[in-house]
């Protein structure tokens, strides 16, 4: 994941659009301020069946969860079960019933989840212009609690990147752009309407299941969205309250023309408030919406209400 160039992002993205100040100086959840009782209620008429859709991913697998590289997966733990009454080692309680009990470890960002505005910076301010000292042993300001207080509720519209390309998934480092995602839309016969929840199918994560954990992180870099200033107008001029997808970190890991690392992460996350909701199970959705031609539907979500957590896990519905 590295490159010859790598101009700092700084620079790359001295003349990016941002949306501080817009919902005042204490905001802390930035484009989710798109979506309020209005939204929520046109989105309503997104259900027309009832079917409903869940899009975590199975959290503290024995087999392992997909985790971006350098983090562990979840693990769950037993704290106490029938074993310990057979033992001889369980409290006894009056009228003499028994339980289970478990612990779970995991990074907060290590399963289906939301970032918080917080998570990335670039020249010592977080979005909204919050200084990234803030950060400093946990975020004070744009942290995961303020997203899991509000909620997200809107009209979701998936995408389907991998169907669109023919493939059972898009290959590692491969790109796509905003123009991609209009293209798409126009071929499953939607519309990407202002302040939509955009949810992007790549078909990656379900690569990791099919060829196993080797394969998946050998030579590691993720396709998805890559950077252009073009790309970060749309999201602005579209209002876009949130990304979700199918990828841990929602764009292409190294982008292939400029070197830099994750930079949507700044143009979107830092500097337009965009909200990313990453590591999303897509394939039940995306196969019943290619089988019924219906792409859009109602999105509910909300994120543990970590305090001065960087992210927390969350498992989407979708309602059709």
């Amino acid at each position: 994941m590295t490159h010859e160039v790598s101009p700092a992002v700084s620079e790359l993205l001295k003349d990016s659009p941002k949306n501080w100040g817009k919902w005042g100086t204490g905001d802390e959840v930035g484009a989710l301020n798109y979506l309020g009782p209005q939204q929520a209620l046109a989105a309503l008429g997104s259900v027309r069946s009832g079917k409903v859709f869940t899009l975590q991913l199975p959290m503290a697998d024995p087999k392992g969860d997909p985790v971006w590289p350098g983090r562990r997966s979840a693990e769950r733990s037993q704290v106490i079960d029938e074993g310990h009454w057979l033992c001889g080692k369980a409290p006894q309680f009056p009228g003499g019933q028994h339980y289970a009990d478990d612990m779970i470890s995991a990074y907060l960002q290590g399963s289906t989840q939301y970032d918080a505005l917080g998570h990335v910076w670039y020249d010592g301010q977080l979005y909204n212009g919050y200084d990234a000292r803030s950060t400093i042993g946990g975020l004070d300001k744009a942290s995961v609690q303020p997203i899991g207080e509000k909620g997200v509720v809107g009209r979701g519209v998936l995408l389907d990147m991998a169907r669109l390309r023919g493939k059972e998934c898009l290959d590692k480092g491969e790109t796509f752009t905003h123009e991609d995602l209009l293209k798409a839309a126009e071929v499953q016969g939607t519309e990407i309407s202002k302040r939509d929840i955009v949810v992007i199918r790549t078909g990656f994560l379900e690569s990791f299941y099919r060829l196993g954990a080797d394969e998946f992180y050998k030579d590691f870099i993720e396709p998805g969205l890559t950077y252009s200033p073009e790309l970060v107008d749309w999201f602005h001029k579209m209002e876009i309250p949130n990304l979700v997808t199918d990828t841990i970190a929602n764009e292409v890991t190294v982008d292939p023309v400029n070197g830099a690392l994750l930079i949507l992460h700044g143009a979107l996350m830092r500097n337009l408030g965009v909200t990313f909701t990453e590591l999303a199970g897509l394939g039940k959705l995306a196969a019943d919406c290619a089988e019924d031609g219906q792409w859009d539907f109602l999105y509910v979500a909300a994120p543990l209400k970590v305090v001065n957590g960087t992210g927390a896990p969350v498992n989407p519905v979708v309602i059709k």
